[in-house]
């Protein structure tokens, strides 16, 4: 089992916008083979500065979602709002 962090920096104004995008995307990787669970936080300092923090049955699970072409439209959209591109960190216990 692995955890996937991804750390997104929101432009100015749009967390609004943000917040409903990444609502689909994380309900597009429900669907994907492989995913346990996700979770959303924000920096309570900076509420433009987002995680998302999911769990993921192996590597080769979410390297399929990284890489499926359904993520890369969804990340397309959604790069339309961020403040820079997102940092992935792959973590396991």
């Amino acid at each position: 089992m692995i955890h996937v962090l991804i750390e997104r920096h929101i432009g100015t104004d749009l967390e609004s916008t943000y917040e409903a995008m990444a609502r689909s995307t994380l309900q597009g990787a429900y669907q994907a083979a492989g995913f346990i669970n996700g979770e959303t936080f924000y920096d309570m300092n900076n509420h433009r500065h987002h995680y998302v923090l999911s769990k993921w049955r192996t590597l080769s699970d979410w390297q399929r979602w990284f890489h499926s072409d359904q993520r890369r439209e969804m990340i397309g959209q959604l790069s339309a709002v961020l403040d820079g591109p997102e940092k992935i960190t792959l973590l396991e216990n």
